[in-house]
């Protein structure tokens, strides 16, 4: 798919703006602080419904305002796709699709396909596991949406539990409680746990299983991805081998869904055991730490502790890869997930994803920015920002159009780059 024009309204530094934008390769120029950021994190955030640099919403809107607004024309599978967004801190957002109202927020996921790197991903590798978990969602969602509805059950259901745990911790250090429909306290408490101990087993045994999918399509990609961020050969052209090839490909990058239900399940890589499997063993494992997560008042099973390990020579990246090894292993992940949607995505009739480069060439060495700039030209779209547009790498090829930016302003230069 390809985005046509962005319009924003109180978004951010932007009081008004009208960005007409078009195919190939798209430059926004300015110093540091100007706003470049906010152009592409609006787009990612109708991507995604979330910002890739802050988890509320009330610092995308201009200061002053009540709302901001975010409306976005693209070109999909051959026809035009309006989408309009209205972000209301401390209400629901609402958002119109071909100009009519969106029941539910989550239905617009997975209308804009985009795939964006940026420094904010160096945390992919060296972070705690919430924003890998995070990245494996996010890819889910815009390839199955149902899947947004399930974590968001499931999301419900640990919350619930957790505070069930709680008080259950309460009632065990001697907190008197009520009974319930003639049953001790403690018995009622029991009893309700038990009907979220199914609930959470059957939501979380489809998102686990959905996960576990994923990355198993992903492993190759990113193996490949990898050889290709890293060596000056696998960056060529003449190299992009189709999916089916990639899995071939002796890469020391790789990576494994890690969960202790897996691991009672005894299950390998490349593995892809059943739902009903996972379910039973994750409902196993929650009665068995009864007790455990009552004396700590948490949930303490779940999709909710998994992670995505990755992996560099055979052990994890995490404490293990150096910062440069650091960044490849970050970008490989991202051009993965463009690989994933570009090509084995592309029978839904949507296309390739617009790619988006965050102010990140001036965060990778000369090598890395020159191998990136091979492996990206002929992509359909690409929103590249950087402060100075010395920074985008010769080995870019194509129509380059630019796009100066200055607080407030976002106007298209003359001439492409200087």
């Amino acid at each position: 798919m390809q985005l046509t024009a962005l319009e924003l309204t109180d978004y951010r530094s932007y009081p008004s703006l009208t960005l007409p934008i078009g195919p190939g390769i798209t430059v926004m120029v300015g110093p540091n602080g100007q706003g470049k950021t906010n152009i592409v994190e609006a787009l990612w955030y109708l991507a995604t419904l979330s910002s890739h640099r802050v988890p509320h919403d009330a610092a995308l809107v201009h200061r002053g305002s009540a709302s901001a607004i975010i409306r976005a024309s693209f070109q999909r599978a051959g026809r035009p796709l309006q989408v309009d967004l209205e972000i209301t801190p401390g209400r629901s957002n609402r958002a119109r699709l071909q100009g009519q109202n969106v029941p539910r927020l989550r239905d617009l996921l997975g209308e804009v396909r985009a795939v964006l790197f940026a420094p904010e991903d160096l945390g992919l590798i060296k972070a705690d596991p919430e924003g890998r978990r995070r990245f494996l969602d996010e890819l889910l969602f815009v390839i199955a949406p149902r899947f947004a509805s399930v974590k968001a059950d499931y999301d419900r259901v640990l919350k619930q539990r957790g505070n069930l745990l709680k008080q259950m911790r309460s009632m065990r250090r001697g907190a008197a409680g009520r009974s319930v429909g003639g049953l001790d306290p403690a018995e009622a408490a029991a009893s309700t746990l038990e009907v979220w101990d199914q609930q959470l087993a059957r939501h979380g045994a489809e998102l686990l299983r959905a996960r576990l999918h994923l990355v198993n399509r992903l492993r190759p990609h990113l193996g490949y991805s990898y050889l290709r961020v890293a060596t000056d050969e696998g960056a060529e052209e003449a190299l992009d081998l189709p999916p089916g090839q990639r899995g071939e490909v002796t890469s020391p990058a790789d990576a494994a869904y890690r969960s202790a239900i897996l691991d009672e399940l005894g299950a390998g890589p490349g593995d892809l055991p059943p739902t009903r499997e996972i379910h039973d063993a994750l409902l196993r494992m929650l009665g068995e730490r009864h007790d455990e997560e009552i004396d700590r008042g948490v949930n303490l099973v779940g999709p909710h502790r998994d992670d995505l390990e990755v992996r560099l020579h055979d052990f994890p990246a995490k404490g293990y890869a150096s910062h440069g090894e650091s960044w490849s292993l970050a970008l490989a992940l991202r051009l993965a997930s463009y690989d994933l949607l570009r090509l084995e995505e592309g029978d839904l009739g949507d296309g390739e994803p617009i790619l988006i480069l965050d102010d990140v060439f001036s965060e990778l060495d000369v090598h890395r920015r020159d191998r990136l700039g091979r492996i990206i030209t002929g992509a359909s779209q690409v929103l590249i920002t950087t402060a100075n547009d010395t920074d985008i790498p010769d080995s870019l090829h194509g129509e380059i159009h630019v796009v100066d930016v200055e607080l407030g302003r976002a106007v298209p230069r003359d001439g492409g780059l200087s």
